[in-house]
Order: C-alpha cells, then structure tokens, then sequence
C-alpha cells in the first residue's frame, strides 16, 4: 500500500512540475503550414520580380521567430553593457532590423558569402556565430570570435568578411568576392551591403560598372533605414531610389521589415546571379530603433513619436508573430516560452563577456597573418617587440 502511495505522489508530483503552457502546447494541433500575401516589390529592369505570395512552415517559423528574438535582445543587452561603461568605442546597433539579417540568411546558402558594414551584430549572429562569442568580442575578451580585437565593427566567421569601418569600401571588396566565386566556377553568390548613407559613395558606383562587366554574381544590397547618421535621405540624396542607382544593373526594392517579402526577394535574386545574368540590386526598407551610434540619441533628426509608430505598426518580430498565432503556426505560450529562453541565453552570454579575460599584450601581434612562421613585429617604437603567431 505505502508503495503504490509513493508511486501516485511521483506522478502527481511529476505533473505538478511540469508548466501548464507546456502541457497547452503539446496537446495543441498546430498547422504545418500557411499561406501568406506578402507586398510586391517595386522592379527596376526587371519583367518580373518575386512572388507575391509564399508559404512558411511551422518550422521555420518558429526558427525566424526566436533568431530575430535573439538578434533584438542581444542588441539590447549590448546597450545596457554599453552604458554600464563595458563596452567601449563603436558600437552601433541594429534593433528593428532584424528582418533583413534573417530574411537574408534565409534566402541563400550556408555556402554563399555576406559581406556588410559596420552595423554588423545580427548579420554575424545569422552566419554562425554564437551570442557569447559576439558579446565576448564587444567586451574585448579572449572568448571573442575575434580573440577581443576587432570589436564591434571587426567581426567574421565562415564566408562571412566583416565587419567593416569605412563607409562604401566594403562594396568593392563584395565584388571581388563574387568575382572569386567566378573565377572558382563555384555556385555561389556574395551578398554585399550597405546603407543608404553609403549610397552616394564613388567607389559603389565603379564596383557596380565592373560587375556589370564582368557578369559576377553579387547582391547589391542598400539597407536604407531613412538616416544616413542624422542625415534623412531626401536631405542627402536628389534620388532615393536606390533600387535603381545601378542604372544598366535591374533592382528591387523590398520591404525591409517583413521577413517573407526579404526571404523570397533574396531568393530571387541569389537564383538570378547563379543563372549567370550578372549583378543584382536590392533596397530593403527598414529602419532602426537606435540612433546612428552610441553616441547619437536618435530623437535630435527624428521624432520620438515617429519611432513609436513604426514600433506599433511596422514591427518585423511583431509582424511574424501575429501571422504565426492568426494562422494556427504557433500559440502566443509557445512563443512566451522562446522569449525566456532567449533571455536566459543573452544573459549567460553577458555573464561570459563580463567575466571572461582579457587578451594579454604579448598577443598583440597574433593573427596577422594566416598559417605563416611565426615573425616579430615592432611596437610603439623599434626597442618593443611582439611576436606574430598565426
């Protein structure tokens, strides 16, 4: 008897343990999948664009949901690290575009190449790389995906080259990638980004004429997020269709804060330069929560009510959400759930960036060089020296 009385209180225990939104949405039966219409895109040279209408799966869904919720608390986090005096130098952050980072990764393959500029987070979250190792290397730790020395603007990981400072001059750099992928005869394209503020830049235009040329296979893509610093774009450009400044180059221009419309632009795209057609121009529409940098409020160009509104109506993460529960994909406990466990990873990630140590200075030299002997390498001035290990 006393055995069978200790066999139902651990059941009953059990089930008392177990959280009542979890026992919701195991008996719940969701839809594998759903329908959606999503805004056509403005063409330039272009017949045809993308479809207008896509299906996303339960899968994926969910998938886009919790990497655009890591993106967003990640830049958060980073934030409040920022102005607790942990982070130091640049930093500029990109919440309320995430679904460009993700809609993007979404459209190509793990194979295929991105390079972007110096707002640069999400983009290196969406290629591989892990939340501790990117708050690691805004801390400056060894733990950082670039042992602590890049920082913000200076990430990378796998077909993933920054990361990069100067305004425009990553452009070029994306069409020699993708004229690396041509030259290799590999079916890969190179994704290259910049911003709107970037745009009016010489050296895009000439990297635009030689891909032409060339017919290489790469993504031009403009992230216009309305603000070139503190600059609007009808102050710093006589024409804001960007989507077409390629001129003899056909462009799109996207709705940059729904992560459908990027998902199958991007895919129209990528199938395009792999035909052998040349280059392609995509504008995504967006726009960022923050100011320019740390060091910029973002409320002296820019009202705070307008910011407001795009948060109420133009949201990506709350877009996804609601056509994920309004289409039986997810319920609104499913996805509460994600975001605790999103909160729980960005905080262990912060405990790491915090705690982890500084690189020493005898490292100064490492890395300067990939599988080259080691070589001395002069400080400050000619008595200092450091050693170059790769």
């Amino acid at each position: 008897m006393r055995k069978m009385l200790a066999a139902v209180s651990r059941v009953l225990s059990g089930a008392a343990q177990k959280p009542s939104s979890r026992v919701l949405v195991a008996s719940r039966n969701f839809a594998n999948d759903a329908t959606f219409e999503i805004k056509k895109c403005d063409l330039h040279r272009l017949e045809e664009g993308p479809p207008v209408t896509t299906v996303l799966t339960r899968e994926d869904g969910l998938k886009y949901y919790r990497m655009m919720q890591t993106v967003r608390r990640m830049e958060l986090k980073a934030d409040q690290l920022y102005k607790q005096k942990i982070i130091r130098g640049f930093c500029h952050l990109c919440d309320g575009q995430e679904a460009c980072c993700v809609g993007l990764e979404a459209g190509i393959n793990p194979t295929d190449h991105l390079i972007t500029a110096y707002r640069a987070h999400g983009f290196t979250f969406t290629r591989g790389l892990s939340v501790r190792e990117i708050l690691a290397e805004l801390t400056g730790r060894r733990g950082g995906c670039a042992k602590g020395k890049g920082g913000s603007m200076h990430m990378y990981a796998k077909n993933f080259y920054g990361g990069n400072g100067i305004v425009g001059a990553q452009v070029p750099l994306g069409a020699g990638i993708a004229l690396a992928c041509k030259y290799n005869g590999k079916d890969e394209v190179c994704l290259t980004l910049y911003g709107d503020g970037a745009a009016n830049q010489g050296q895009i235009f000439e990297a635009y004429n030689m891909a032409a040329l060339w017919k290489l296979p790469c993504i031009f893509i403009c992230e216009n997020n309305r603000y070139g610093m503190g600059t609007s774009v009808e102050r710093a450009a006589a024409s804001t269709d960007y989507y077409k400044r390629g001129d003899f180059i056909p462009g799109l221009r996207v709705d940059g804060m729904d992560i459908l419309c990027v998902r199958e632009a991007t895919r129209f795209a990528a199938a395009y330069c792999r035909s052998g057609k040349g280059p392609i121009l995509m504008e995504l529409q967006t726009y960022r929560y923050h100011g320019h940098s740390m060091s910029d409020p973002g409320v002296s160009y820019r009202t705070r009510e307008e910011i407001q509104e795009v948060r109420s109506k133009s949201d990506p993460i709350m877009l996804l959400k609601d056509r994920m529960v309004n289409s039986n994909l997810a319920s609104v406990e499913e996805l509460k759930e994600i975001d605790v466990e999103v909160r729980k990873e960005i905080e262990d990630a912060a405990q790491f960036a915090t705690a982890d140590p500084e690189p020493p200075l005898e490292e100064l030299g490492h890395h300067i060089y990939n599988s080259d002997p080691p070589f001395e390498v002069r400080g400050a001035n000619q008595w200092i020296k450091f050693k170059s290990v790769s």
